[in-house]
């Protein structure tokens, strides 16, 4: 029997937050479990094999079954819900890659309903009709043609009641093309497909096509109107390194900027206008490029263009792949973006080249970061590595300001006892907007805020969807049930994820003025060689400033921390699992001031 592969990552927060230690489960088709995995502290499990039929079945338009065999998986890791994902094809020679979308326990202590998620078939094997619109003669369309740093999906038809969830964009055409398409097509049938895909997407946001009609979201995942989308669904390898390839280029009219309309049907059991997704493998065998595929559908004038720019990029990627022997403020830029990233993936290792000098320790660095997000791992920074770079560095350094603020807004245990709506202002609005921030990094049904201190009509539709995620009243006003419901929610995130940027099982330690390797071992109870092991130190030499992970289970008996505006003994000792007293005794405390600076000992 043929042999195809599944590798399973479990990440939260847009990929800012590896969950290790989570149970993995996968089950045949008759309920049997084939593997028992755990994921390690990148939050990926092994790669597995597992059967599954040839595929030459799904390059033939004719056959009526599943070219493919389905399997599910059971994920449990403490502080979140059970999930369940049903029916995940596995093709011959392809690995599928499943990001577990697990949410955290809304309350402490909380055990979560099992979340189950259905695969269906690819849409190219379906025979609903579709209905794809284009937009009317003169549309409200946007200036630039620009890649949304997020696209907001609903899930349903336009008229439905259904959630909505936001995802990047190259994640968004990475699933939309695993549920359309079969990944065992010829790669020029799968570029003119994903061309299509990105297109589509890009004509939907670019016209404002739902937005001028008074929706919240830019796109549904209903194939009758637009393309298929499954939240959480696996994808596969061959669909991926393709869109990181070319997820910022589109296809339009010749002398025109805007996408073109690249409506599309399965054309087989389903016929349209548009381009033929079977189609496009009888033409991908004959031999044309993907240009030459589109332009059998569409246009003869219609050309592949790079959109203007790349929302939510901290800087644009140079136009030149970084490699061993580069230099500069870019090589300095990735430098600066993984020494940031390791502290959240401590697999990547430590870089010791000079800053600016595209040496080996870099080139180590960018290689093992490439593996750790399923891109190629050639330790070259091209377009695919720069910008997820860039995304998952923004990523880890949005989630660490967001818990600095936190702390500085003082936020407490207890809700604040006003109620808030549409109009009001001020310190408590401030505290929701926060609230609803972190909250949205975990839960994609809510949009995220910015947090201005006014309760504008963005706050509402947070609110609403947050009281729609709990089965609250969705009016829109915080009141005590509402107040009451973000705090447990906030403070089960707080309990159950990862502390963001310090991993697990070590604490953060910044060289000073005379430290040495010895020293700092013999004060924290570890040794010379675990300090060395856990940041990839190939020297004893160590920088004013640098940032060293202690292993913290080797006889260190607490940690320091910096007090912040808004805390308190109790609120310190409650959030490290500690009491008044143990903090007290330990720094020698008369009385339970604080001052804001002030660097306190807490109990391991």
């Amino acid at each position: 029997m043929a042999i195809g592969y599944l590798t399973i990552q479990a990440r939260v927060a847009d990929d800012a937050v590896a969950l290790e230690g989570v149970n993995i489960q996968i089950l045949d088709d008759k309920g049997r479990s084939v593997y028992q995995l755990v994921t390690d502290e990148n939050g990926e499990a092994p790669m597995v094999s597992l059967e599954t039929v040839d595929a030459s079945l799904s390059l033939n338009p004719n056959y009526i079954g599943n070219p493919y065999v389905s399997y599910d998986v059971f994920a449990q890791a403490e502080g979140f819900e059970p999930l369940y994902i049903a029916g995940i094809p596995i093709y011959e020679g392809q690995t599928a890659v499943l990001p577990l979308t697990l949410s955290p326990n809304q309350e402490i202590g909380r055990s979560g309903d099992i979340t189950r998620i259905e695969i269906e078939k690819p849409a190219a094997s379906r025979r609903e009709p579709h209905f794809q619109q284009a937009p009317i003669d003169e549309p409200r369309i946007l200036r630039q043609v620009v890649i949304p740093n997020q696209i907001t999906v609903h899930l349903g038809t336009p008229a439905s009641s259904a959630s909505n969830i936001k995802v990047s964009f190259p994640d968004y055409v990475k699933n939309v093309a695993s549920s359309e398409i079969y990944p065992t097509w010829p790669d020029s049938s799968l570029r003119a497909n994903i061309y299509a895909i990105i297109t589509f997407a890009l004509n939907r946001i670019f016209t404002e096509w739902y937005r001028s009609q008074g929706y919240n979201y830019d796109i549904t995942n209903s194939t009758a109107y637009d393309q298929a989308f499954v939240y959480g669904r696996p994808i596969y390898e061959s669909i991926s390194e393709i869109v990181d390839e070319i997820f910022n280029e589109y296809v339009r009219r010749a002398g025109q900027n805007a996408p073109y309309f690249t409506s599309f049907c399965n054309g087989s059991s389903v016929t349209c206008a548009g381009l033929s997704q079977w189609g496009t493998v009888t033409l991908a065998q004959r031999g044309l490029t993907p240009l030459q595929i589109l332009r059998s559908y569409y246009p003869n004038d219609v050309e592949i263009a790079t959109a203007s720019a790349v929302t939510g990029v901290l800087s644009s990627y140079p136009g030149t792949a970084l490699k061993i022997g580069s230099g500069g403020l870019d090589v300095q830029t990735i430098q600066t973006y993984l020494e940031r990233i390791r502290k959240n993936y401590p697999a990547i290792p430590a870089i010791t080249d000079a800053v600016g000098v595209f040496g080996q320790s870099t080139y180590a660095a960018v290689k093992k970061f490439q593996s750790i997000f399923s891109l190629s791992a050639d330790g070259i920074v091209g377009k695919a590595t720069w910008y997820k770079l860039s995304k998952v560095y923004a990523a880890v350094t949005r989630l660490a300001e967001l818990d600095s603020e936190g702390n500085t807004l003082g936020i407490g245990t207890v809700p604040p006892s006003t109620v808030l709506r549409q109009g009001s202002s001020g310190n408590d609005v401030l505290t929701l907007q926060y609230i609803l921030d972190v909250i949205s990094q975990f839960y994609p049904t809510i949009p995220s805020v910015s947090q201005d201190g006014s309760f504008g009509a963005a706050t509402k539709q947070a609110v609403v969807a947050f009281q729609q995620m709990m089965q609250l009243n969705p009016d829109g006003i915080v009141g005590s049930a509402t107040w009451q419901a973000l705090y447990d929610v906030y403070l089960g995130i707080q309990e159950n994820v990862p502390s963001t940027g310090t991993g697990s099982g070590y604490t953060e330690y910044t060289v000073r003025s005379g430290d040495t390797l010895w020293l700092i071992a013999q004060r924290y109870g570890t040794t010379v060689d675990e300090i060395k092991r856990l940041n990839g130190l190939t020297s004893n030499t160590l920088n004013i400033g640098q940032v060293l992970k202690i292993p913290g289970t080797a006889g260190s008996s607490y940690f320091q921390y910096t007090v912040r505006s808004g805390d308190t003994l109790w609120l310190l000792a409650n959030r490290f699992g500690t009491t008044v007293d143990a903090i007290k005794n330990l720094n020698g405390l008369r009385s339970n001031e604080l001052s804001i600076g002030q660097v306190l000992k807490i109990p391991q």
